[in-house]
């Protein structure tokens, strides 16, 4: 039987998964993760310091008409919610990214999570112990809002022998 996977802080620190607990088509919930106006201007400061990311006012007359979190922002959180939701046991080693889409902005006070899947696993040719698996990732909003799509390519390995 399939399941969507749910896991809480605390499982998610003590259940580690290995190649041979992943199939195609299981699927993992994150956690949530609160956004608000002075985590997107921090971000914006340091890392993209564009108006529509900095000054709410000024976003007003821009293309997103408010002030609107940083693509890159709303990635690097992906990415922790990923990393908490999936538990591979050697971490969550990137193999690169297949596709990376932001269909409509972040904004203050979005509540994200991240819904995955696994959509294949490719069994390494020269290395029997690793496979990469590609997962479709959704980063949604409280209002359930796709904020960003994306398809990382994982690296995971077997269990090792006892």
């Amino acid at each position: 039987m399939h399941t969507v996977q749910h896991l809480n802080k605390e499982s998610r620190m003590s259940e580690k998964l290995y190649l041979d607990d992943l199939y195609v088509g299981q699927k993992f919930v994150s956690g949530d993760y609160a956004l608000d106006e002075a985590q997107i201007i921090a971000y914006a400061k340091q890392f993209d310091p564009q108006v529509f990311h900095l000054d709410p006012e000024a976003a007003k007359h821009t293309f997103f008409q408010g002030l609107a979190a940083s693509g890159w922002h709303t990635a690097s959180i992906s990415m922790r919610l990923v990393t908490e939701s999936i538990p591979l046991a050697d971490g969550v080693i990137g193999g690169g990214m297949e596709e990376l889409a932001w269909p409509q902005p972040t904004r203050p006070d979005d509540v994200l999570h991240v819904e995955s899947e696994i959509v294949e696993i490719i069994p390494s040719q020269s290395k029997p112990n690793r496979a990469m698996v590609r997962v479709l990732c959704h980063t949604k909003n409280q209002r359930g809002e796709v904020l960003q799509r994306f398809r990382p390519k994982m690296v995971s390995f077997k269990r090792p022998a006892a």
